[in-house]
């Protein structure tokens, strides 16, 4: 099946299996592989994306219920090679040890903020119940997500 989306502001299209999972199609047809695969389940968020001013989990979307959509990326939020200030906000605060779910976790929490611009510690942590980090404790992302509430 072709599908066209627009991603990270450019108009995309290619052939894909109608298995093809919206994940796979940004890090294999794209080259986009700042969109992790952590669990292939939806349990973890490291394949949060963006579609039509969501936060969806990319590892069960297929590739064609995104025709026609909208999709950024962590690749998508900086500017002009200015980070987003979610970006920096977790680069200051630490918000990250190893890094695998800091993509899936920024762009949930870029969300997360822009439905609720001053979140509450709990609202925070509640709003990012669907992305799992296995080694920061949250302390620093939640310090990060509200430095950013405030720069946004």
């Amino acid at each position: 099946m072709k599908v066209m989306m627009t991603v990270n502001g450019k108009t995309v299209e290619r052939d894909v299996e109608p298995r093809t999972l919206l994940v796979h199609f940004l890090r294999d047809h794209l080259g986009l592989t700042g969109t992790n695969i952590g669990c292939d389940t939806s349990q973890c968020g490291a394949c949060t994306v963006h579609m039509n001013g969501m936060a969806v989990k990319s590892c069960t979307t297929l590739a064609v219920q995104a025709d026609g959509a909208e999709i950024t990326t962590i690749e998508g939020l900086a500017r002009n090679g200015e980070l987003h200030p979610m970006q920096q906000a977790f680069w200051e605060n630490h918000g990250l040890q190893c890094g695998y779910c800091t993509p899936g976790m920024i762009m949930a929490a870029v969300k997360l903020v822009e439905n609720n611009p001053n979140p509450t510690d709990e609202e925070i942590r509640h709003g990012l119940e669907g992305n799992l980090c296995r080694c920061t404790g949250y302390e620093n992302i939640v310090r990060a997500v509200k430095q950013a509430a405030e720069a946004m």
